[in-house]
């Protein structure tokens, strides 16, 4: 694990599965550069893809069951995990999803597998891919900070249910979404250790 400052937000990111080192790296750049005063570590832990999560009649894994299995995850020093992965996720009702979060917790989870340019019968472009999965990354971690879905559609925290949409927001919080995200790191430091993973 790498060692953080004695006062930022501290991002685990979780390789769930194989996912390129390049993506873990830009994602961590991503988070670091928009949410403020915060430390991402892209190394230091991987688990294997949860099969007990995969529906075979979808063919999809359930976001929910991969999200609380993250939540468990015993990690100390840390106020936040985000999962990445590459396989197709869904959350019922819904016919896939991006990410999940849990509001206002410690967990949050993104598959690259619909972010790729290849998904949708274009060329790869791996500049297109970090870009849509920092996106997605300070979206769901946003979420874990307290924020909901913002009507902005240039909002990061905007909900996105194609891709045409991931690529219509921006990668900054709006003004409204930003003092909120503020807010919930304050809180964060108020509380000091009692919101770390232990």
């Amino acid at each position: 694990m790498g060692t953080f400052k004695h006062e930022s937000l501290r991002i685990l990111i979780l390789q769930v599965g194989e996912v390129p080192a390049k993506v873990l790296a830009s994602i961590a750049r991503y988070l670091c550069s928009t949410l403020p005063n915060t430390e991402c570590e892209s190394k230091a832990m991987q688990i294997p893809l949860p099969w007990e999560a995969f529906d075979a009649t979808r063919r999809q894994f359930v976001s929910s069951k991969i999200l609380s299995k993250i939540s468990r995850l015993q990690v100390s020093g840390v106020h936040r995990i985000l999962g990445v992965m590459d396989v197709d996720i869904f959350f019922r009702g819904l016919n896939f999803v991006f990410g999940e979060a849990q509001l206002g917790g410690t967990a949050a989870l993104i598959s690259i597998y619909r972010l790729k340019p290849e998904f949708y019968g274009q060329k790869p472009n791996e500049e297109l891919l970090f870009e849509r999965s920092g996106k997605e990354a300070i979206h769901e971690v946003g979420h874990t900070l307290g924020l909901r879905h913002c009507p902005n559609p240039q909002c990061v925290m905007t909900f996105s249910n194609n891709i045409l949409m991931v690529d219509a927001k921006s990668m900054e919080f709006c003004e409204r979404c930003s003092r909120l995200v503020q807010e919930g790191i304050d809180l964060l430091f108020k509380n000091k250790g009692s919101l770390y993973l232990s």
